[in-house]
């Protein structure tokens, strides 16, 4: 059985689509690139925005800097009230921590915007340590914040086989599996089962209570 479970924020605790939606058309429409269909921009959320403005716009570092400046100017105000609670999670949460597991979370969100999060949902109380990039968004890099979460946990390798990392998309799989610990793919958020099961994710869940079971078997 698992001992140890990271997870990751956006689309896999809450479900932040309309806010991140909304505040990336927001940034968008100020520097005039049009948006025919918010929704399209889901593809956004879940890595780092200022990698993904710069892979899929094909812009350069300072109009990523820009763009991502402006999103936070409408997500830090009013997108991160936005949110919603995905369903079953502060159940699946608290029957882990019951069964002994000690939890984190490891999120490319900016540290000070994930806490409000947490704690607007009443989610902080279930984690030993909050893992996120910076205030100012760097950092960012999922591996990276993967291996700070394992070390807060104290997870030495002896103890990585007992040790899962929970997301929606490729790049909490990814961030996992290079840090040497299984991988879970949560299907209530923005990854699909085609994409999380390319990722190498060890087991698809098509809810948190299947996650939760997969992880006391």
């Amino acid at each position: 059985m698992f001992r140890y479970a990271l997870f990751d924020l956006d689309g896999t605790l809450t479900d932040p689509g309309e806010g991140i939606t909304k505040s990336i058309q927001y940034s968008f429409e100020w520097h005039g690139i049009p948006v025919s269909d918010r929704h399209e921009l889901e593809v956004y959320i879940g890595p780092p925005l200022r990698d993904e403005f710069m892979t899929r716009l094909k812009v350069d570092e300072a109009k990523a800097d820009s763009l991502v400046a402006k999103f936070r100017e409408r997500y830090n105000d009013v997108g991160w009230q936005e949110n919603e609670l995905i369903s079953g999670i502060p159940e699946a949460l608290k029957t882990l921590r019951r069964a002994g597991f000690h939890l984190a979370v490891a999120s490319s969100k900016p540290i000070t915007v994930a806490t409000l999060v947490l704690r607007h949902f009443d989610l902080e109380q279930y984690f030993d340590t909050i893992c996120c990039s910076a205030p100012d968004g760097s950092h960012a890099l999922k591996k990276d914040i993967v291996a700070r979460a394992l070390v807060e946990l104290c997870v030495t390798e002896e103890e990585k086989p007992f040790a899962a990392m929970v997301g929606d998309r490729k790049h909490d799989i990814i961030g996992g599996k290079a840090n040497g610990i299984s991988t879970v793919g949560l299907l209530t958020g923005y990854g699909s089962r085609e994409e999380l099961a390319c990722a190498g994710a060890d087991f698809i869940a098509a809810s948190p209570g299947d996650m939760v079971q997969w992880l006391l078997a």
